[in-house]
C-alpha cells in the first residue's frame, strides 16, 4: 500500500550526508509519527485495506465505503452537548437500557459511577469545568449538573420512530442518584472554594492523614 520516498529508502541505508538531507527526513518521519496516534489516518488505511481486499476479489473497482467514514465539527458549546448527550442516549434510544445510569459502555455512567465513589471526575474523561468564564481551567464548557438534566430531559422525550425513551413515570435523575438538588447545586457552584470534596465518611476517612480534626470542604450527602 506505500512505499517509502526515495529519500528515506537512501537514509535507511546510510547514504544520507548533508544535514538538509537528514532535517528532510526527521520532518518525514515525524509526520509519520503523528499518523500513527491518528485514529483518522488508523480508519483511513484500514478502510482501503478491506476494499482492496474486497474489491480484489469481486474483481472490481470504486469506492467499497463511499461516505461511510465522515467527520462533523463541533462549533460551539451547543454542538458539543448535542453530541455528547446523542451518543450517551444510544443504549436508552435502541431499547437497551432504560436510563442514562443503566447504561453500559457509556461515558454518563462513567460519571454517575465516579460521582457516587465521590471521584471528582471519572478516569481517562474529560472533566467538566464549568460555565465559561475569564480563569476558566481545562475541561467540558458546562456543569455536570446541568449535562445530566440534559440528558435527562432529552431521553424523556418520545418521538415517532424511535424504539427507546426514558419512561415518564421515572424519577428525575438527582432524585433516582439520591442526591439533593438544593445541596447538589451548592455543591456545583462553589467547588473552587472547597480543598476537599465529597461525602461525610469520604471526608473524615482522609482527615488523619492530613492531621486535621475538623470536617470542613463541601460535603455532598
Amino acid at each position: 500500500m506505500h512505499r517509502a520516498p526515495v529519500l528515506i529508502q537512501r537514509f535507511l541505508k546510510g547514504e544520507t550526508s548533508t544535514e538538509a538531507e537528514k532535517n528532510a527526513c526527521l520532518t518525514i518521519i515525524q509526520t509519520w509519527r503523528e499518523r500513527l496516534c491518528s485514529i483518522s489516518w488508523f480508519m483511513r488505511l484500514f478502510n482501503q485495506y478491506i476494499a482492496n481486499e474486497a474489491n480484489r476479489e469481486d474483481d472490481c473497482t470504486g469506492h467499497f465505503w463511499e461516505g461511510r467514514f465522515k467527520s462533523q465539527a463541533l462549533l460551539d458549546e451547543t454542538a458539543l452537548a448535542a453530541a455528547m448527550a446523542y451518543v450517551d442516549l444510544n443504549p436508552v434510544r435502541a431499547g437497551i437500557s432504560e436510563t442514562p445510569e443503566t447504561s453500559d459502555f457509556t461515558s454518563v455512567k462513567a460519571r454517575i459511577e465516579s460521582l457516587q465513589k465521590d471521584e471528582i471526575s471519572a478516569p481517562s474523561l474529560f472533566p467538566f469545568a464549568g460555565n465559561p468564564r475569564s480563569d476558566m481551567p481545562d475541561g467540558l464548557p458546562f456543569r455536570l449538573l446541568d449535562y445530566l438534566e440534559l440528558v435527562d430531559w432529552t431521553g424523556r422525550q418520545i418521538r415517532t420512530g424511535q424504539c427507546g425513551h426514558i419512561e415518564s413515570s421515572q424519577l428525575p435523575i438527582l432524585e433516582r442518584l439520591g442526591l439533593d438538588t438544593h445541596t447538589w447545586l451548592k455543591v456545583c457552584t462553589q467547588i473552587e472554594k472547597g480543598t476537599l470534596i465529597g461525602s461525610v465518611t469520604a471526608i473524615e476517612s482522609v482527615l488523619p492523614q492530613l492531621n486535621r480534626q475538623r470536617r470542613t470542604g463541601l460535603q455532598i450527602p
